[in-house]
């Protein structure tokens, strides 16, 4: 029992040594996190996730777009503009669609991801500045979306 109970402390304090010890890097914070679904009838998907407690944010009928929130989670219900469902990240945004005081630019981030050797779909103008975006597949084929606004 006593070398169970040794070997139990050892590992939480391995974890903690881990965690403490563990670089955090605040500077990659990629600003509102949101799945994009590519649904086959807007309204149906409208109800769909008004029932599941979620109110529109942002977008319109009229645009083949709706930005559903419910607490911090984010949708975008978007009916014939792609294909598949997409993982967004709005640089500069918060969940609440609002501009984010300091933020890391997508020219930045798309920096940052070259030099560590990830393979872009489509990259940023870097000669420009304001609203872009970039375009990454996970390892497994998840297409990733990183679209700034502003």
């Amino acid at each position: 029992m006593k070398k169970i109970s040794i070997l139990a402390v050892a590992l939480v304090a391995a974890f903690c040594l881990g965690f403490v010890s563990h670089p955090k890097n605040n500077d990659m914070n990629l600003g509102a996190f949101s799945m994009s679904l590519s649904v086959k009838d807007l309204n149906a998907s409208k109800e769909f996730y008004e029932n599941l407690g979620f109110t529109v944010l942002g977008g319109g009928l009229e645009k083949n777009y709706l930005i559903m929130k419910n607490g911090n989670a984010l949708i975008g219900l978007f009916q014939g503009m792609f294909k598949g469902n997409i993982i967004t990240f709005n640089p500069g945004w918060d969940e609440n669609a609002k501009d984010m005081k300091e933020f890391k630019d997508i020219r930045d981030i798309q920096r940052h991801l070259k030099s560590k050797g990830v393979k872009l779909t489509t990259e940023a103008d870097e000669t420009t500045k304001g609203p872009a975006s970039i375009f990454l597949s996970d390892p497994d084929g998840n297409v990733i979306l990183l679209d700034q606004h502003r």
